[in-house]
């Protein structure tokens, strides 16, 4: 779980007391506290990080132009990979 520029410790969610089901509901509501994101298609399992990692195991690429997360170009307006 991601502790550094996230929510989670406003969220109360570094107390040992916390259950691994309180910790994995937080991390589908808040998806900044998922540090490494594992990806499971059909294509197999892939921790994706950095995200644009997820492209090489997608079967169909999502609509274009296709941003990550910081806002940085991933996917351009003809469907070509950025990077």
């Amino acid at each position: 779980m991601r502790t550094i520029k996230s929510p989670t410790e406003e969220l109360g969610l570094l107390s040992l007391e916390v259950s691994d089901e309180a910790l994995l509901d937080a991390m589908i509501k808040h998806p900044i506290l998922v540090n490494r994101p594992l990806v499971c298609p059909s294509k197999g399992v892939r921790l994706c990080r950095p995200s644009e990692a997820v492209l090489n195991l997608l079967d169909n690429w999502p609509a274009t132009p296709f941003y990550k997360e910081d806002g940085e170009m991933i996917i351009d307006e003809q469907g070509k990979r950025v990077k």
